[in-house]
Protein backbone atom coordinates (compact mmCIF):
# COMPACT_ATOMS: atom_id res chain seq x y z
CA UNK A 1 0.00 0.00 0.00
CA UNK A 2 1.51 3.31 -0.80
CA UNK A 3 0.52 6.48 1.59
CA UNK A 4 3.32 8.53 1.20
CA UNK A 5 1.83 12.10 0.80
CA UNK A 6 4.87 13.67 -0.85
CA UNK A 7 2.91 13.79 -3.92
CA UNK A 8 4.66 14.89 -7.29
CA UNK A 9 4.59 18.03 -8.97
CA UNK A 10 1.62 18.51 -11.93
CA UNK A 11 1.68 21.93 -12.02
CA UNK A 12 3.74 21.75 -15.87
CA UNK A 13 0.79 18.97 -16.23
CA UNK A 14 -2.50 21.40 -16.08
CA UNK A 15 -3.75 24.63 -17.44
CA UNK A 16 -3.45 27.61 -15.97
CA UNK A 17 -7.08 27.70 -14.95
CA UNK A 18 -7.15 24.30 -13.48
CA UNK A 19 -3.58 24.97 -11.38
CA UNK A 20 -4.82 28.37 -9.89
CA UNK A 21 -7.79 26.16 -8.86
CA UNK A 22 -5.91 23.98 -6.90
CA UNK A 23 -4.00 26.04 -5.60
CA UNK A 24 -6.79 28.06 -4.32
CA UNK A 25 -8.52 24.86 -3.39
CA UNK A 26 -5.94 23.81 -0.88
CA UNK A 27 -5.62 27.04 0.40
CA UNK A 28 -8.78 27.05 1.95
CA UNK A 29 -8.29 23.42 2.88
CA UNK A 30 -5.78 25.07 5.26
CA UNK A 31 -7.27 27.57 6.11
CA UNK A 32 -10.32 25.32 7.03
CA UNK A 33 -7.54 23.46 9.42
CA UNK A 34 -6.45 26.59 10.77
CA UNK A 35 -9.57 28.16 11.60
CA UNK A 36 -10.06 24.17 13.51
CA UNK A 37 -13.42 23.28 11.13
CA UNK A 38 -11.83 19.91 10.34
CA UNK A 39 -12.84 16.68 11.88
CA UNK A 40 -9.48 13.84 11.34
CA UNK A 41 -9.60 12.75 7.70
CA UNK A 42 -13.10 13.14 7.26
CA UNK A 43 -15.37 16.58 5.30
CA UNK A 44 -14.45 17.35 1.60
CA UNK A 45 -14.07 20.75 -0.06
CA UNK A 46 -14.71 20.86 -3.48
CA UNK A 47 -14.12 23.41 -6.56
CA UNK A 48 -15.08 23.28 -10.01
CA UNK A 49 -12.52 23.82 -12.79
CA UNK A 50 -13.10 27.02 -14.74
CA UNK A 51 -13.47 25.93 -18.46
CA UNK A 52 -13.93 22.35 -17.94
CA UNK A 53 -17.22 20.04 -18.62
CA UNK A 54 -18.09 19.78 -14.98
CA UNK A 55 -14.76 18.38 -13.58
CA UNK A 56 -14.67 19.21 -9.98
CA UNK A 57 -11.46 19.32 -7.68
CA UNK A 58 -11.67 17.22 -4.28
CA UNK A 59 -9.00 15.51 -1.86
CA UNK A 60 -7.53 12.49 -0.99
CA UNK A 61 -9.64 10.71 1.40
CA UNK A 62 -6.95 9.80 3.83
CA UNK A 63 -4.96 13.05 4.26
CA UNK A 64 -5.38 15.80 6.85
CA UNK A 65 -6.59 19.17 5.71
CA UNK A 66 -2.98 20.28 6.39
CA UNK A 67 -1.19 17.67 4.30
CA UNK A 68 -3.34 19.04 1.26
CA UNK A 69 -1.56 20.42 -1.72
CA UNK A 70 -2.07 21.59 -4.71
CA UNK A 71 -0.55 18.04 -6.74
CA UNK A 72 -2.26 16.26 -3.92
CA UNK A 73 -5.92 17.29 -5.10
CA UNK A 74 -7.99 14.51 -7.63
CA UNK A 75 -10.09 15.54 -10.44
CA UNK A 76 -13.62 13.52 -10.40
CA UNK A 77 -16.77 14.82 -12.58
CA UNK A 78 -19.80 15.31 -10.57
CA UNK A 79 -21.01 11.59 -10.66
CA UNK A 80 -18.04 10.97 -8.57
CA UNK A 81 -15.77 9.12 -11.13
CA UNK A 82 -11.89 9.46 -10.96
CA UNK A 83 -10.73 11.27 -13.91
CA UNK A 84 -6.63 12.21 -12.69
CA UNK A 85 -5.55 11.02 -9.55
CA UNK A 86 -1.60 10.94 -7.18
CA UNK A 87 0.24 7.80 -7.52
CA UNK A 88 -1.35 6.67 -4.39
CA UNK A 89 -3.87 3.94 -2.72
CA UNK A 90 -5.55 6.88 -1.34
CA UNK A 91 -9.09 7.05 -3.17
CA UNK A 92 -12.15 9.50 -2.42
CA UNK A 93 -15.25 9.43 -0.02
CA UNK A 94 -18.09 8.35 -1.72
CA UNK A 95 -20.45 11.27 0.43
CA UNK A 96 -18.22 13.67 -1.13
CA UNK A 97 -19.60 13.48 -4.83
CA UNK A 98 -22.84 12.47 -3.39
CA UNK A 99 -23.61 15.39 -1.42
CA UNK A 100 -21.18 18.05 -3.77
CA UNK A 101 -21.57 16.79 -7.05
CA UNK A 102 -25.49 16.81 -6.75
CA UNK A 103 -25.14 20.93 -5.75
CA UNK A 104 -22.44 21.67 -8.49
CA UNK A 105 -24.55 19.72 -10.95
CA UNK A 106 -27.83 21.54 -10.17
CA UNK A 107 -25.99 25.12 -9.80
CA UNK A 108 -23.76 25.65 -12.25
CA UNK A 109 -23.18 28.93 -10.83
CA UNK A 110 -21.20 27.53 -7.56
CA UNK A 111 -17.72 27.61 -8.08
CA UNK A 112 -17.13 25.86 -4.27
CA UNK A 113 -18.69 23.54 -1.81
CA UNK A 114 -17.30 23.14 1.83
CA UNK A 115 -19.19 20.36 4.30
CA UNK A 116 -17.82 20.46 8.10
CA UNK A 117 -18.63 18.69 11.35
CA UNK A 118 -17.74 20.88 13.98
CA UNK A 119 -18.42 20.61 17.32
CA UNK A 120 -20.62 24.17 17.59
CA UNK A 121 -22.01 23.12 13.79
CA UNK A 122 -23.62 19.70 14.82
CA UNK A 123 -24.89 21.21 18.24
CA UNK A 124 -26.56 24.25 15.96
CA UNK A 125 -27.16 21.16 13.80
CA UNK A 126 -29.52 19.29 16.60
CA UNK A 127 -31.51 21.73 17.76
CA UNK A 128 -34.80 22.59 17.21
CA UNK A 129 -34.70 26.21 16.40
CA UNK A 130 -32.27 26.04 14.45
CA UNK A 131 -29.60 29.11 13.74
CA UNK A 132 -30.80 32.01 16.16
CA UNK A 133 -30.11 35.60 14.89
CA UNK A 134 -28.93 36.52 18.00
CA UNK A 135 -25.22 38.13 16.62
CA UNK A 136 -24.82 40.50 13.62
CA UNK A 137 -22.62 37.48 12.28
CA UNK A 138 -25.66 35.12 12.20
CA UNK A 139 -28.40 37.97 11.07
CA UNK A 140 -26.50 37.42 7.96
CA UNK A 141 -28.46 34.26 7.44
CA UNK A 142 -32.33 35.21 8.21
CA UNK A 143 -33.96 34.56 5.10
CA UNK A 144 -30.62 32.84 3.50
CA UNK A 145 -30.53 29.58 4.79
CA UNK A 146 -31.91 26.15 4.23
CA UNK A 147 -32.49 22.74 6.62
CA UNK A 148 -31.52 19.10 5.31
CA UNK A 149 -33.40 16.20 7.94
CA UNK A 150 -31.26 13.28 8.64
CA UNK A 151 -31.30 10.79 6.33
CA UNK A 152 -28.36 8.50 7.32
CA UNK A 153 -24.63 8.70 5.87
CA UNK A 154 -24.95 10.57 3.04
CA UNK A 155 -23.86 7.70 0.45
CA UNK A 156 -27.14 7.02 -1.43
CA UNK A 157 -28.02 9.01 -4.73
CA UNK A 158 -31.43 9.16 -3.84
CA UNK A 159 -30.37 12.04 -1.32
CA UNK A 160 -28.89 13.90 -3.78
CA UNK A 161 -32.29 15.77 -5.38
CA UNK A 162 -33.31 16.83 -1.57
CA UNK A 163 -29.98 18.02 -0.55
CA UNK A 164 -30.41 20.39 -3.60
CA UNK A 165 -33.97 21.08 -3.11
CA UNK A 166 -33.47 22.21 0.55
CA UNK A 167 -30.39 24.08 0.40
CA UNK A 168 -32.67 26.02 -2.71
CA UNK A 169 -30.92 29.53 -3.91
CA UNK A 170 -29.17 29.63 -0.72
CA UNK A 171 -25.51 29.41 -0.07
CA UNK A 172 -25.70 27.81 3.49
CA UNK A 173 -27.25 24.70 4.78
CA UNK A 174 -27.61 23.61 8.38
CA UNK A 175 -27.64 19.89 7.68
CA UNK A 176 -29.80 18.42 10.64
CA UNK A 177 -27.74 16.02 13.45
CA UNK A 178 -24.92 16.27 11.02
CA UNK A 179 -22.90 19.50 10.23
CA UNK A 180 -22.81 22.45 7.75
CA UNK A 181 -22.90 22.67 4.43
CA UNK A 182 -21.60 26.45 2.42
CA UNK A 183 -21.29 27.28 -1.08
CA UNK A 184 -19.92 29.75 -3.26
CA UNK A 185 -19.68 31.44 -6.78
CA UNK A 186 -15.84 31.39 -5.75
CA UNK A 187 -13.34 29.97 -3.02
CA UNK A 188 -12.70 32.54 -1.48
CA UNK A 189 -16.75 33.86 -1.16
CA UNK A 190 -17.68 29.96 0.12
CA UNK A 191 -14.69 29.78 3.42
CA UNK A 192 -16.34 33.37 4.36
CA UNK A 193 -19.68 32.33 4.53
CA UNK A 194 -18.37 28.89 6.26
CA UNK A 195 -15.91 30.88 8.24
CA UNK A 196 -19.04 33.28 9.33
CA UNK A 197 -21.36 30.40 9.78
CA UNK A 198 -19.27 28.31 11.78
CA UNK A 199 -18.61 31.69 14.24
CA UNK A 200 -22.57 31.87 14.22
CA UNK A 201 -23.21 28.41 15.63
CA UNK A 202 -20.11 28.52 18.15
CA UNK A 203 -21.63 32.18 19.80
CA UNK A 204 -24.96 30.80 19.96
CA UNK A 205 -23.50 27.17 21.67
CA UNK A 206 -21.29 29.81 24.14
CA UNK A 207 -24.21 32.27 24.99
CA UNK A 208 -26.87 29.69 25.24
CA UNK A 209 -24.81 27.98 27.38
CA UNK A 210 -24.94 30.89 29.88
CA UNK A 211 -29.05 30.15 30.09
CA UNK A 212 -29.21 34.11 30.02
CA UNK A 213 -32.36 35.08 28.17
CA UNK A 214 -31.18 36.41 24.32
CA UNK A 215 -31.91 39.86 23.63
CA UNK A 216 -33.04 39.60 19.34
CA UNK A 217 -33.30 42.31 17.33
CA UNK A 218 -36.52 43.19 16.14
CA UNK A 219 -38.01 41.29 12.56
CA UNK A 220 -37.08 44.41 9.96
CA UNK A 221 -33.73 45.19 11.45
CA UNK A 222 -33.19 41.56 11.14
CA UNK A 223 -34.34 41.73 7.50
CA UNK A 224 -32.13 44.48 6.70
CA UNK A 225 -29.17 43.72 8.57
CA UNK A 226 -29.72 39.77 6.02
CA UNK A 227 -29.68 42.14 3.16
CA UNK A 228 -26.77 43.76 3.91
CA UNK A 229 -24.59 41.10 3.96
CA UNK A 230 -25.17 39.67 0.53
CA UNK A 231 -23.02 39.76 -2.82
CA UNK A 232 -24.76 41.55 -4.69
CA UNK A 233 -25.79 44.91 -1.94
CA UNK A 234 -22.27 46.10 -0.93
CA UNK A 235 -19.94 43.59 -2.00
CA UNK A 236 -19.04 39.58 -2.77
CA UNK A 237 -17.76 38.71 1.51
CA UNK A 238 -14.48 36.74 1.05
CA UNK A 239 -12.56 38.55 -2.03
CA UNK A 240 -11.28 41.29 -0.26
CA UNK A 241 -10.33 38.61 2.76
CA UNK A 242 -8.82 36.54 0.61
CA UNK A 243 -5.17 37.87 0.34
CA UNK A 244 -4.66 38.40 3.91
CA UNK A 245 -6.07 35.22 4.31
CA UNK A 246 -2.62 33.87 2.20
CA UNK A 247 -0.37 36.52 3.79
CA UNK A 248 -1.28 34.51 6.89
CA UNK A 249 -0.83 31.31 5.11
CA UNK A 250 2.25 32.01 4.22
CA UNK A 251 3.78 33.54 6.71
CA UNK A 252 3.03 30.35 8.72
CA UNK A 253 4.66 28.20 5.97
CA UNK A 254 8.43 28.26 7.30
CA UNK A 255 7.32 27.32 10.36
CA UNK A 256 5.26 23.99 9.03
CA UNK A 257 6.59 20.80 8.95
CA UNK A 258 4.07 20.14 5.85
CA UNK A 259 4.23 21.03 2.57
CA UNK A 260 3.71 24.25 1.49
CA UNK A 261 -0.22 24.12 0.04
CA UNK A 262 1.00 25.35 -3.29
CA UNK A 263 3.06 22.46 -4.18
Amino acid sequence: MTYDTNFRAIKDEVSADEWHARVELAACYRLIDKYAMTDLIYNHITARIPGSKDHLLINLYGLLYKEVTASSLVKIDVEGNIIWKPDTDYGINVSGYVIHGAIHKARPQVGCVIHTHTRAGMAVSAMRCGLLPMSQTAMRFVGHIGYHDYEGPAVNSDERERIVADLGPHDALIMRCHGLLTCGASIPEAFNTMYQLELSCRAQVDAMASQAELALPPANVLEYTAHMYQPGTRRPYGVLEWPAMLRLLAAEAGNSSYQPYWN
